[in-house]
């Protein structure tokens, strides 16, 4: 296993620390994922820049959460789900929309499972999900800048999502919180596995 420092203030690379100095001014506190991204400024830059604004784009804070819980459980980051779990509910997505999101089920209202279904859609065909598809998404409601918006919230959760993958992100200890807490399909079928 790679071994990715988790950087604070004091061991962060120079350019690092100012964006450091921003996450903890907006979270409170240093989440882990900054402080592996802070050993390449440009990336810690890039994922907060397209994190902010992802929170201006003209789909509602719950809707965004839909679009984040969903790109992170098919990428099976269980950073991410955990930590987007506390922000749904923050948002205060429906408690049977995040349910649905984490177990891999419809979700009850129609207008976020096409939005979700939509989001999964992308992620999978790479973008190539032909007009039909776009179409289908547009006569549920939502408008053409919210596709590009779609696309903007999966770059961005692209970024956190495969860096937790490759540098083994330790969690945030709130996420230990058997309510947010969650384990990748692929982790549970490894862990079967071995016993």
């Amino acid at each position: 296993m790679q071994s990715f420092k988790v950087h604070d203030l004091q061991s962060a690379p120079s350019a690092s620390r100012a964006l450091l100095e921003q996450s903890q001014r907006e979270w409170g506190f240093i989440p882990t994922l900054h402080g592996v991204l802070a050993e390449s400024a440009p990336t810690l830059d890039a994922y907060q820049t397209l994190f902010s604004l992802s929170a201006t784009s003209s789909l509602s804070p719950q809707e965004q959460q839909v679009v984040y819980l969903a790109v992170s459980a098919l990428h099976g980051c269980e950073y991410c789900v955990a930590g987007h779990t506390y922000l749904a509910r923050t948002a205060q997505l429906p408690e049977s929309a995040i349910a649905a999101l984490r177990s891999g089920s419809p979700i009850p209202d129609a207008k976020l499972q096409t939005l979700r279904r939509f989001a999964e859609r992308v992620v999978r065909e790479r973008g190539s999900v032909g007009d039909e598809a776009v179409a289908a998404f547009l006569r549920t409601g939502y408008s053409r800048a919210q596709v590009l918006e779609v696309v903007l919230i999966i770059a961005t959760k692209t970024i956190s999502n495969y860096v937790n993958h490759l540098a083994h992100t330790p969690q945030e200890t709130f996420m230990s919180d058997p309510g947010l807490n969650w384990i990748a399909p692929r982790s549970r079928e490894q862990r079967l596995a071995t016993g």
